[in-house]
C-alpha cells in the first residue's frame, strides 16, 4: 500500500460510527468483529442518521450536505474524522461542504480491476477475431466470412498467400494497445495485454509515482513500453499509436469531457476505442460523427454520457460498435471484496491506523 493511499490518525475520542443507507444484518456483524467496545449506528432513515451523527466520529455510506450539517451542528471544531463512501466513483458523491471539511474521504476502488480489464480484453478479442459481426451474421443465418467465401483456403492448397480472410482479422502479438489511466484497473488491463504479446504504453496523470510503482511490481515490470504524464500532447501522441486505446480513469474535473473532437482527430484510422471508464469523459456527439465520417475503426463503451442510452440514440446503428450497459464492474466477487474493504478500514480507524483509498477530494479520486 503507497502512503499516498493512506491517512493515519489517532484513536478518536467519541466511539460511535453511523452507517446509512443500513446494510445488511451479515455485514453489521463483520464490522461489529473488528471494532470492539465501538457502537455503530445502522441508521435505516435519514432522521436517524440526522440523529446520531453530532456524537459520531465516522460514517459509512452516503454523505449529503443535510448530514454534514447535522453532523456538526453547534461545534467550532468538527468531531467527524473519516467518512467511507460505498462507492469507488465519487463524481455523484462530493459537494463543497465535504471538499472544504477537515474530515478524510476514502473510497471502494481497487475492488472492480481485474473483472473490469478481462471486459476490456474480451473487446479486443472480439474486435480482433470480428466476432461482433459474426454474431450479427448468426441471428441472419448467414455462413459467410469477412473477406468472401471466395477468399476460403482450399483443402488442397493450403494457406500459401495472405487472402481478405486473413486481412480481416488483427494479429494481437505486437498489437498496439494505449492505456489512459494507470490505476489499478489500467495496471490490470496492461497484465492482460501483455498475456497476448500486445506492444503497451500508457499515460498516467501521477507520472512519477506510477512509474516506480510500476518498476518494483515483478507482474509490470517490463510489460509497458513506455508510461508517458498525462499532458494532452502524450495524450495525442497515444491516441494517433494506438490500435486499442482504452480510457480507464475516473470522471475528475480534469477528464470530464476529455475525449472531445479534437482528441478524437488525433486517434488513429484504425483505431478501436474502449471506454470503461466514465461516460463523462467521452462526448458522444463527437464519436457519432468521427464514425460517420470514418476517422476510428470502431468503438466498445460500457459507461455513457446519459445512462440508460436512450433506444432512438445513433450509437446503436453502427455494426462496428459494442454496447454493454455499464456491467464490466459485475461480477460475484465483488461483494466479499466491498466488505473487505470496510472491515479493513473500520478497524484501522478504530486503532488510530493508516486508512486505505484516501481520496483528494479536489480531484475527487
Amino acid at each position: 500500500m503507497s502512503a499516498a493511499s493512506e491517512s493515519a490518525a489517532a484513536v478518536p475520542t467519541l466511539r460511535r460510527i453511523v452507517i446509512h443507507p443500513p446494510i445488511d444484518s451479515t455485514r453489521l456483524q463483520a464490522l461489529a468483529n473488528v471494532a470492539p467496545g465501538w457502537e455503530l449506528v445502522n441508521a435505516a432513515t435519514v432522521q436517524e442518521a440526522r440523529d446520531a451523527l453530532p456524537n459520531a466520529s465516522a460514517m459509512l455510506g452516503k454523505m449529503t450536505p443535510e448530514l454534514l450539517a447535522a453532523a456538526d451542528a453547534g461545534k467550532t471544531v468538527s468531531d467527524l474524522k473519516w467518512v467511507q463512501a460505498f462507492t469507488a466513483s465519487l463524481e455523484h458523491y462530493l459537494f463543497p461542504e465535504l471538499e472544504a471539511h477537515p474530515c478524510v474521504l476514502t473510497n471502494t476502488r481497487g475492488i472492480f480491476s481485474d473483472v473490469i480489464a478481462d471486459q476490456v480484453l474480451g473487446y479486443v478479442v472480439m474486435f480482433a477475431r470480428n466476432l461482433h459481426l459474426y454474431v450479427r451474421r448468426q441471428m441472419e443465418r448467414r455462413y459467410e466470412p469477412l473477406g468472401g467465401e471466395g477468399e476460403r483456403v482450399a483443402f488442397d492448397s493450403g494457406p500459401g498467400v495472405v487472402n481478405a480472410i486473413d486481412r480481416a482479422t488483427i494479429p494481437l502479438a505486437g498489437c498496439r494497445l494505449g492505456i489512459v489511466g494507470l490505476g489499478s484497473i489500467g495496471r490490470e488491463i496492461a497484465r492482460r495485454a501483455a498475456a497476448f504479446g500486445m506492444t503497451i504504453r500508457a499515460v498516467e496523470r501521477r507520472y512519477e509515482q506510477v512509474r516506480e510503482e510500476v518498476a518494483a511490481d515483478l507482474t509490470l515490470a517490463g510489460i509497458l513500453e513506455r508510461i508517458d504524464p498525462a499532458d494532452l500532447e502524450s495524450l495525442d501522441c497515444l491516441a494517433s499509436w494506438s490500435r486499442f486505446l482504452v480510457l480507464a480513469v475516473p470522471q475528475t474535473p480534469e477528464t470530464t469531457g476529455l475525449f472531445n473532437a479534437e482528441r478524437l482527430a488525433a486517434m488513429n484510422p484504425q483505431g478501436y476505442l474502449i471506454n470503461v471508464g466514465r461516460g463523462a469523459l467521452l462526448k458522444l456527439a463527437a464519436l457519432v460523427e468521427a464514425l460517420r465520417a470514418g476517422r476510428l475503426a470502431g468503438a466498445a463503451l460500457d459507461v455513457f454520457e446519459q445512462e440508460p442510452l436512450p433506444a432512438e440514440h445513433p450509437l446503436w446503428e453502427f455494426p462496428n460498435v459494442i454496447l454493454t450497459p455499464h456491467t464490466a464492474g459485475y461480477s460475484p466477487l465483488i461483494a466479499q471484496r466491498h466488505l473487505e474493504i470496510l472491515t479493513d478500514n473500520v478497524r484501522r480507524f478504530t486503532q488510530g491506523r493508516p486508512l486505505r483509498n484516501v481520496v483528494d477530494k479536489r480531484l475527487w479520486c
